[in-house]
Formats: C-alpha cells, structure tokens, sequence
C-alpha cells in the first residue's frame, strides 16, 4: 500500500468511525465528507470503493441492526425508531421492506405468520432446495443424500411455516437454471444474467461480505485477504471466512469464487468437489463467450 492509499484508507476507517459511532444522528453525506476533508463527490467515491457500500447503505445497515437489536428487546415500533434516529415508524417501516424484505412488526413476532414456499430441484451441480419468502429467495442449500430439506429451512427461518409448493417457486428455478433446446433436441441448463430478487438476513458485516462476493464476475477468482480489503477491512481475512461460510443463498452469491491467497480452493460448505465443477463450469463458459 502506498502513501496515497494509505492515506485514503485512514480517512475512510475515520469516516466509518465516526459513522459508527453517531448513526442515531443520521449524519449526511456533506457532514461525514466535510470531517475527513473531501467532496462529497469524492467522498462517496472512496467511500464506496474502499468499504463495497455508499455511506447511506453503510449508516443504514447500522441504523436497521440498532432497531433490531430494539425490537428483539421488546420496545414498542415507535421507541425502537426514535432509538435509532430516525423520524417514526413510517421510516423504520421502509428501511426494513427495503433491506430485509419484511416489515418491523413481522421481524419483531419472529417471522410468525409468514410462509416460505420450496421446493427441491435439480442443477448442474446436483439437487438444492430453494426457498423463496414473498416471491424473493432467502435460500438456496444444494443437497447431499441425508439433508432433509425442511431441517434446513427451519435453521435459518425457525418461526416461519413452510409450505411445500414446488409450483409456487418455479419461476425463479427458470431464472436460475434456465433449460434451453440444442439443435440435436437435447436439453442444456445455461446460466442466466437476469436480476434475481433476493432477500438476505445477516449482521451489517455478513451483508458486506455477501455484496463484494456479487461483485467478482464470472470465470475470475478472488481471495479472503482481496475480501477484506474491499469492504475496508483488511485484516479481517478470518472474519470474512465465517460470513463466507453462512451465505444461505448457494452459487447466486458466489462464494465459490473465493480461494485462498496461496491458489489452494480452501473449503465450501457445500464440498469442495461442487466447488470444482462450479469453476470448471464458469471457467469454459467464459472461454466459449470470448472465442
């Protein structure tokens, strides 16, 4: 790291300091740019750069884990968006439809009354389970012979009921795994680019790691320690593995694509033989397109 970079880098942790530490106040662009000495401009440049979020999704990521830590607590809607520094429940309301795709008195009952629709599906990589909460897909767990599916439904989702409806999922299996019709009238599964709707549950620093990972394009690798560093926190490397480690959504957010720095593939929750074909997959598939 250079002098520039590691000067950059300073302004940057000072920022996520000093955002860390006054959320409640709801500080704008203008004011967190003018304390470490920028643009706002640059600043939300090198902001976005440096942590793989906007400040604003940075301070809401915050502001949505003190309202949850509020609400887990018992306090009312209301004291837990005051708490948080935001204006009322109107606002509370639609950072959580925003970020965690369900509303705070939802979150607060523990995902009682909602219903998740799977089903187990085929890929190139053998058969998953898809789960999907209000048409967007909170999981997708590729399966060996003794996983049961609801077993790992349940895990992540406890309070919620579970509906077993391939049909009400398989809309977004198409987008996933789309088949399409070769010349010789043999089928093949593609991958799609489409825009998939996911909803993700995790600390501020798992939804960090998950978005850099959606980052690295297809047929190309990156390691923990390049994790880190991109999202701002470059020693972090082990921290990152663990949020690795808990991606609930399979080969969408790919976290097959990270290795370690030394080349070696490391460990997948999912088998590292998965793992090979999934890059051995992407890899010709990426040859195919440039030739």
């Amino acid at each position: 790291m250079n002098a520039d970079s590691a000067y950059t880098y300073q302004q940057i942790a000072h920022a996520i300091e000093h955002l860390t530490a006054h959320y409640q106040e709801q500080p704008s662009l203008g004011e967190l740019a003018e304390k470490v000495n920028l643009s706002e401009f640059h600043f939300q440049r090198l902001f976005t750069e440096w942590a793989g979020v906007s400040p604003k999704k940075f301070g809401q990521y915050l502001t949505l884990e003190h309202a949850k830590s509020r609400l887990r607590n018992g306090a009312p809607l209301a004291d837990a968006a005051y708490d948080a520094g935001l204006s009322g429940t109107g606002r509370l309301h639609d950072l959580f439809v925003t970020i965690e795709g369900i509303t705070p008195g939802q979150f607060k009952q523990a995902g009682s009354g909602l219903v998740l629709d799977y089903g187990v599906f085929n890929s190139p990589f053998g058969p998953y389970v898809l789960g999907a909460l209000n048409g967007k897909i909170v999981l997708l767990h590729f399966l060996n012979n003794s996983d049961e599916p609801k077993t790992i439904l349940t895990a992540t989702w406890p309070d919620v009921s579970l509906r077993n409806d391939p049909n009400a999922v398989h809309f977004l299996v198409d987008q996933i795994f789309p088949t399409i019709i070769n010349s010789d009238n043999k089928s093949t599964k593609i991958q799609t680019i489409n825009p998939l709707p996911i909803l993700l549950r995790g600390s501020s620093f798992q939804l960090k790691v998950w978005e850099a990972l959606l980052k690295i394009p297809e047929g190309r690798l990156a390691s923990y320690d390049q994790i880190a560093s991109t999202i701002g926190q470059p020693t972090a490397s082990r921290a990152v593995g663990t949020a690795i480690g808990s991606n609930p959504v399979g080969y969408l957010i790919p976290c097959h694509r990270v290795i370690k720095k030394t080349g070696l593939f490391g460990g997948y929750r999912w088998g590292i033989e998965r793992k090979q074909a999934m890059l051995g997959w992407e890899a010709a598939r990426v040859e195919i397109n440039v030739s």
